[in-house]
């Protein structure tokens, strides 16, 4: 394995090349932090990048190698698998195009193949684009994270799809999420028993990868005011406090449900380790809220370490220099923490191999 070595080898995927990815990716390289003890490997369009690094003034250059074996890692130079995807600089940034929403996929199908053949140690991913993930031929994909679903079922045999669990990070404040993208007029009737308990199995067991050893976590409600004991909804009564039950009797550290309005104020005064939140915007706008520009998100329940920006391509800024780096930032040293602590095996890929209740 590559983290066999002092410097843990990190595969980043740029995104949609037409977007802020290879700008927000350039301009990380040149925190110190963020690129302290790790060797990269990025996936991306060379000339992009070149074209990029100029305009940023970036005194760092990028060559092009067919694969980990090939890359020399030498100062001041990050080696690039393109792919053959090639004369991406030459079309305008900030739209909506086939080949470059074809290529954003194939980064990432590659970055997670390498990282299960144990040729990386994890992966960064840039924003994708969902319009133009669909124009290159990809109906199957919401997101980075069902083409990490769908690339580990294809290649372990194991079911993942529906399955992985994403992980928001803001500073002090984790959310984990029991339904990701679907209606909203959709939530309630998605939420079962044992995907409530699933997730919350899931959040404590990767919080223990992520070097919390005896993790608190706390459960939302779905309704105001928790429902008022079914005045306003039954879901706290026979969905998730059921599910909060069937958790704390198998020893896990849970408290809920709590109401929306006060369970992430409470996190993020140190009350919870991690939240589990019922549906995409209900932790999504609390972490956004409390930390925009650093958010991030870890995959728990793949077979393999994946974090991620927490920002979309940002087509309306491409190309200006305006993006912020600090989501990038924060994802390359979390990827390098979860690496160097050496405990996902222990917590959140062996929590992989359960029948988790597909949602969506």
């Amino acid at each position: 394995m590559p983290s066999s070595t002092s410097q843990p080898l990190l595969a980043v995927t740029v995104g949609d090349p037409l977007g802020i990815g290879p700008e927000v990716f350039i301009k990380a390289l040149a925190n110190a932090e963020a690129v302290r003890g790790v060797r990269l490997l990025a996936l991306g369009p060379v000339a992009v990048l070149d074209r990029e690094a100029k305009r940023l003034g970036a005194r760092v250059k990028f060559r092009a190698v067919e694969g980990p074996a090939q890359a020399r890692h030498a100062p001041g130079t990050v080696d690039v698998i393109e792919l053959g995807f090639v004369g991406l600089d030459q079309l305008p940034q900030g739209i909506v195009h086939a080949t470059a929403g074809k290529a954003s996929v194939e980064y990432v199908i590659r970055a997670a193949e390498l990282a299960l053949e144990g040729a990386v140690d994890a992966v960064v991913t840039g924003p994708i684009h969902k319009e133009a993930v669909r124009a290159g031929g990809f109906h199957q994909y919401i997101g980075n994270t069902e083409i990490f679903e769908d690339v580990c079922t294809r290649r372990t045999g194991q079911d993942f799809r529906g399955k992985c669990m994403t992980m928001l990070i803001s500073k002090n404040l984790r959310v984990a999420h029991v339904t990701r993208h679907i209606p909203f007029k959709d939530i309630s009737a998605k939420l079962t028993r044992e995907s409530v308990a699933e997730t919350i199995r899931l959040t404590a067991h990767g919080m223990a990868s992520l070097g919390v050893a005896e993790p608190r976590v706390g459960v939302a409600g779905l309704n105001p005011h928790n429902g008022e004991h079914g005045l306003m909804g039954r879901e706290e009564l026979d969905v998730i406090g059921p599910a909060c039950d069937q958790a704390r009797a198998e020893g896990l550290p849970v408290e809920g449900p709590i109401p929306a309005d006060s369970i992430f104020f409470k996190a993020i005064g140190g009350g919870f380790d991690a939240v589990v939140a019922m549906y995409h915007d209900q932790g999504h706008i609390a972490v956004k809220t409390y930390g925009f520009e650093e958010s991030i998100t870890v995959s728990l329940g793949l077979p393999v370490i994946r974090t991620s920006v927490d920002h979309g391509t940002a087509f309306d800024i491409a190309g200006k220099g305006l993006a912020a780096e600090a989501s990038m930032v924060e994802a390359l040293k979390l990827a390098r923490q979860i690496v160097q602590a050496g405990r996902w095996d222990q917590g959140v890929a062996a929590t992989a191999t359960a029948q988790r209740t597909p949602v969506a």
